[in-house]
């Protein structure tokens, strides 16, 4: 086995750049807008090819200009688009507004994404013969539920991002190996599983659930918890934010890049938060993701040495 498989969204990012996020009722003007490529799919994809690691993507897009942005995107990264299907529906679209701060807000009209379904005899044979599946939770999730049973299957690592949140069935739950959060769809998948969603303690109790969890902290970096294991966090860089869309999916792709190539998974985690430093310096999802030299040398300038 060897590469990563990625089973997910892609979109089309309408950015806007604005002093502060609006409240309910309120117009504010943008400052400036761009158009760039995004989705959490993609996102973790490119994470993890410019990590360094062989990606496959498996998602949809529409049969549009949009699309074919996706796809020669997909392709200038090295990731395999073979199993990228094209929908009667639209490109995925996000609306994003950025503060001054780098903090943000989304709304997304899935489009194709929704047709990620019924995955194809390629499909299954790509997701055997990787090293890792990688997942969130943008497409069906009646998609991810199969593609995760596959996986685990044929002992192919499956690691989803909780993201957005919302109840996962026990059969998911009993397939996963890595479950990546940040503080909020913790609380809420806590929620869900009649688990006390105070912050305090929460990784150590999601552990209940899934062997191996993660907690992304934003500025304050991750936290990753695994049974009979101390919990282990690792601080943020010191940097100057911009812009923090993607962050979490950089971080995602980088970590699972880690792992696959083998790394201990604390430093997997270093890793992955110097990747996801790197990308809130400069703006847009995919044009932020950072390459492998670069998180090399974030890492070692932090002292958070990865060992070979």
């Amino acid at each position: 086995m060897s590469g990563i498989v990625v089973v997910g969204s892609a979109n089309i990012d309408q950015v806007f750049r604005v002093d502060r996020i609006p409240s309910p009722g309120e117009t504010v003007l943008s400052h400036g807008v761009s158009t760039a490529l995004g989705g959490k799919g993609q996102n973790q994809a490119v994470a993890a090819a410019r990590a360094g690691v062989e990606t496959t993507f498996i998602g949809a897009v529409g049969a549009d200009s949009f699309g074919e942005m996706v796809r020669s995107g997909l392709s200038d990264d090295a990731i395999g688009v073979a199993q990228l299907r094209t929908s009667v529906k639209p490109t995925g679209t996000a609306l994003i507004a950025v503060d001054g701060t780098g903090e943000n807000t989304i709304i997304v009209e899935p489009g194709a994404n929704s047709e990620v379904a019924a995955l194809t005899s390629a499909d299954v044979e790509a997701i055997s013969a990787a090293s890792a599946l990688v997942m969130q939770l943008e497409i069906p999730l009646a998609t991810v539920v199969e593609a995760a049973g596959i996986a685990q299957a044929v002992g192919t690592r499956v690691i989803l991002n909780a993201a957005p949140i919302q109840e996962l069935p026990q059969g998911l739950l009993d397939t996963l190996d890595v479950l990546i959060v940040n503080e909020h769809e913790a609380a809420e998948l806590a929620r869900y599983n009649g688990l006390a969603p105070e912050l305090d303690g929460l990784g150590e109790r999601l552990l209940a659930l899934v062997p191996t969890v993660i907690v992304t902290l934003g500025s304050k970096g991750a936290s990753l918890h695994r049974a009979g294991s101390e919990e282990v966090v690792v601080p943020a860089h010191r940097v100057t934010a911009v812009d923090a869309t993607g962050a979490g999916d950089t971080f995602c792709g980088a970590f699972a890049a880690g792992i696959v190539e083998g790394m201990l998974a604390d430093d997997a985690l270093r890793f992955a938060v110097a990747a996801a430093s790197i990308s809130v310096e400069s703006h847009g999802a995919v044009p932020s993701i950072p390459l492998r030299a670069a998180i090399e040398t974030r890492a070692k300038e932090s002292g958070n040495l990865i060992t070979d």
